[in-house]
């Protein structure tokens, strides 16, 4: 592994206007660069020609986690005073890891109401971090109250309302537990996945919830000095036996988004091989990463300095990603979760 890059190694200037707000409709009208990791050779399509990019022999690995509406707006039960949290991990027996806002007010032992009184909290522990963890109380079912009174916790770099929920989980999204949407996957509809099945790619399925730490510019100023947040996956053993399968004919494993990516690595790495496997994982995937599992990558447009945009370096090289994502600056390309898609092959 490279240990010697720079955090600043990784930057790019991005204009504010290009960072989008509202998703494209309808989603495979985005717009899609194609970059061949081995020559930095760049080409501009549209999402919807994925399917031409793909042959019958590959496979495409697919996150299946949902968003929560994870941001919660309440009052505190003894003065009234608002307070805004944010549900970061569910720790079992309806505790969970929050962000609170302002921070002040979630004192240990203080107790909140949500969405009249729907749900009811008290703070449990303040922890080093300046995350809570609060205890829920409630009557029904947990995910169908969140359902009702939560919001979806966009990133604080889009300030457009989203008009609609279902804009920010994918189509084939069925695992609730992630606090941010696994973006590269937003482009699919049922329509264009149908016509990728017909041609005889397979889909799998992996499960990775998105913690926010994921979105983090990296502070410090060597990469490998940086921590990286820990979230929960799972691979089902028929997406193992897929991945295998597409290896043994010979086929690309192409990963939906860098969450899919870390699964499949994640994977490779803990067991050796591909075979049914659960638990959390925290890899970090920089470049001087020898890749064990994936051959191509369908992702978004990552923020500079983010372990993303190292994480795609390590894939296509340092140098073809930063020229790519000039190129795509200079050609007007969206940014980030709403924006458009790249496929590295």
């Amino acid at each position: 592994m490279e240990s010697t890059m720079k955090t600043s190694d990784f930057y790019f200037e991005l204009p504010e206007e290009l960072i989008a707000q509202t998703p494209v409709e309808p989603r495979d009208s985005s717009r899609l660069m194609c970059l061949d990791k081995h020559t930095g050779k760049i080409e501009h399509r549209y999402f919807r020609d994925i399917i031409e990019l793909l042959d019958p022999e590959d496979c495409l690995i697919l996150n299946d986690s949902r968003v929560l509406p994870a941001r919660i707006y309440g009052v505190k039960e003894d003065t009234g005073a608002h307070v805004e949290f944010l549900l970061l991990e569910n720790k079992g027996n309806d505790i969970w890891e929050v962000l609170a806002k302002p921070g002040k007010r979630a004192k240990k032992g203080s107790v909140f109401t949500f969405g009249n009184g729907v749900l009811r909290c008290e703070v449990v522990d303040v922890l080093e971090d300046g995350s809570r963890l609060i205890q829920f109380s409630y009557t029904g079912v947990f995910f169908q109250l969140l359902d009702q009174i939560g919001q979806m916790p966009l990133p604080p770099y889009i300030k457009e309302k989203l008009q609609d929920k279902e804009r920010y989980q994918t189509v084939y999204s069925r695992e609730t537990g992630s606090a941010a949407a696994p973006t590269a996957g937003l482009h699919f509809t049922p329509e264009l996945l149908e016509k990728i099945k017909a041609k005889g790619i397979k889909l799998g399925f992996v499960t990775l919830h998105v913690g926010l730490g994921t979105f983090r510019p990296v502070s410090a100023e060597k990469i490998t000095d940086h921590k990286m947040h820990s979230e929960h996956y799972y691979m089902p053993e028929e997406t193992a036996k897929l991945i295998r399968e597409t290896k043994e004919k010979g086929g690309r494993v192409v990963a939906v988004g860098t969450t899919s990516c870390r699964t499949i690595e994640s994977v490779a790495q803990k067991e050796g091989c591909f075979r049914e496997s659960e638990g959390w994982t925290d890899i970090f995937i920089y470049p001087g990463y020898e890749f064990k599992g994936l051959d191509a990558l369908i992702t978004n447009f990552h923020l500079p300095e983010s372990t993303l945009i190292m994480l795609v370096s390590a894939l296509a090289g340092r140098e073809n990603v930063l020229n790519a994502y000039r190129e795509a600056v200079k050609e007007k390309y969206r940014f980030f979760s709403f924006g458009d898609a790249m496929f590295i092959s």
